[in-house]
């Protein structure tokens, strides 16, 4: 147990520090590609915070740990809202652009609800059992075809530099921080998962509840730590991005891919207030947004209570 300990520290250490080169490099690059950092955030950032996820994604489901899949995508889609941006609101409150209220928060809406429909066999349909076969795993991963297609319209308008406004470094640093800080996050997000683990696992824990807590919250540390560090660096764009990115690469990859591989898959212990919380958390992201084009101090702390009051309930029920 100590050495789990021991590891599980050594693990926030490799996150932290990996984070703060990560969201630097890939500042960086954008200003080298004079592409938005919005767009670095929806890919590079996005893509590679989830890599824990897939991960776990793929392992989970080659065991047939079919509740481990869903409440570490479905958890760490509500933390990502709930908790991280929360939690960067309220140590700066987020300014969201017309072009995310139009467009990638409406399609992370989107992707969000068409998960909870495609679990929904029983309520919705005449299934025995509520499932999540290969066939809408192929659905969700033409919808991941409509998000690709935004990002290579997006990768395609160009914006211009500032006058005053240079990289911090050189193309090829740039890409060898980004490298190096997603070395960090993946082996720091391994340690913390895997040790977390069996910490729980020694108490007796379930597996929903270890798949919606520390599976979820540990795979999820990449995008907390790359989001506070994004916020106190001013990097809003790249915060915004990372989670919106996130939520959208973890239904349509992280479930999408191994659903795809591994074939059908049914949750057996998963409750309507996890779906109710996956569709709610993205509905009130994008409420929030549409009305005020701000994620206030006040509203941060909202999401917060949200983020704590829905994890009682996991607890209690």
């Amino acid at each position: 147990m100590i050495i789990n300990i021991l590891l599980l520290i050594l693990g926030f250490i490799f996150l932290i520090k990996g984070a703060d080169i990560f969201v630097d490099g890939a500042s960086s690059t954008a200003q080298n590609f004079k592409v938005s950092k919005m767009l670095i955030g929806l890919t590079i950032i996005a893509f590679g915070t989830s890599a824990p996820e897939f991960a776990v994604s793929m392992n989970a489901l080659a065991s047939g740990s079919t509740d481990m899949v869903l409440g570490n995508v479905i958890g760490s889609c509500i933390l990502n809202i709930l908790l991280i941006l929360g939690v960067a609101a309220v140590i700066r409150p987020i300014k969201i652009k017309d072009n995310t209220v139009k467009k990638e928060l409406p399609l992370a809406l989107l992707i969000s609800s068409l998960l909870a429909v495609l679990m929904l066999d029983i309520k919705l349909g005449s299934g025995i059992i509520d499932q999540v076969s290969r066939a809408d795993a192929i659905v969700i991963l033409l919808f991941f075809t409509v998000f690709v297609y935004y990002l290579i319209a997006l990768a395609k308008q160009k914006r211009e530099l500032k006058e005053d406004e240079k990289p911090q470094f050189k193309l090829g640093k740039s890409l060898i921080f980004v490298a190096i800080g997603l070395i960090g996050i993946i082996i720091g997000s391994d340690l913390v998962v895997n040790n977390a683990t069996k910490i729980a696992t020694s108490l007796g824990v379930s597996e929903r509840i270890i798949s919606l807590t520390i599976i979820a919250f540990g795979t999820s540390l990449p995008e907390l730590v790359t989001t506070i560090v994004s916020s106190k660096k001013g990097e809003q764009d790249l915060l915004l991005g990372n989670i919106i990115g996130s939520n959208i690469f973890n239904i349509c990859v992280v479930l999408g891919i191994p659903i795809v591989i591994f074939g059908t898959i049914t949750p057996f212990s998963f409750q309507g207030i996890d779906l109710i919380m996956l569709v709610g958390s993205s509905l009130l992201l994008f409420i929030v947004s549409e009305t005020k084009r701000t994620i206030t101090r006040i509203e941060g702390i909202l999401m917060l209570i949200a983020f704590f009051t829905y994890y009682t309930l996991v607890f209690v029920l």
